[in-house]
């Protein structure tokens, strides 16, 4: 687990691992930190692990996010272009 406290965005981030999602000690523990940081009118956000293959996944989205860019270039151009006759 990881956690991280901006005081000065009143913002808690807490980062959870597998195991960390399976230890009942803990979730336990991070109940009770919920509920301090609740109080004090923190947001907090907790990011689980995922199970997908990291590299994998970024570069899918890295291609489809390069490939929308090109289809955008293209109806812009498109757009603007004049018909030459």
């Amino acid at each position: 687990m990881e956690l991280n406290v901006q005081d000065d965005r009143k913002i808690v981030e807490v980062w959870l691992t597998h195991e960390d999602e399976q230890n009942d000690e803990l979730q336990v523990m991070l109940k009770a930190l919920y509920r301090l940081y609740k109080e004090q009118k923190y947001t907090v956000a907790v990011f689980h692990s995922g199970t997908g293959d990291l590299t994998r996944q970024t570069s899918d989205l890295l291609c489809y996010n390069r490939k929308e860019l090109a289809r955008q270039e293209v109806r812009r151009a498109r757009q603007y272009s004049s018909p030459a006759r």
